[in-house]
């Protein structure tokens, strides 16, 4: 892998998520490496994708008290996040 700079990082990155469901856990893994590497916070986009196994489809079991359950599709992972 070549050389990046931060902002050739950023434009990557970017590039990536736009089409998420597509790409297996191991690209996504490498991204997520890239942006660790290059100190680039994924932000929301980190929502997309499983914290434990990295696959990309999550489904969301339903949302209370503010709160939304997603559940990973692969592994069973239950992720929650607070809605703004």
């Amino acid at each position: 892998m070549k050389k990046l700079s931060k902002t050739e990082a950023e434009k990557e990155i970017k590039e990536f998520f736009k089409n998420i469901q597509n790409k297996s856990p191991k690209e996504i893994k490498k991204i997520k490496k890239l942006a660790m590497r290059h100190n680039i916070k994924l932000g929301e986009l980190r929502k997309k994708f499983c914290k434990k196994c990295y696959f990309s489809r999550l489904k969301i079991l339903g949302i209370k008290n503010k709160t939304k359950r997603i559940i990973c599709k692969s592994c069973g992972e239950i992720s929650r996040w607070k809605m703004k």
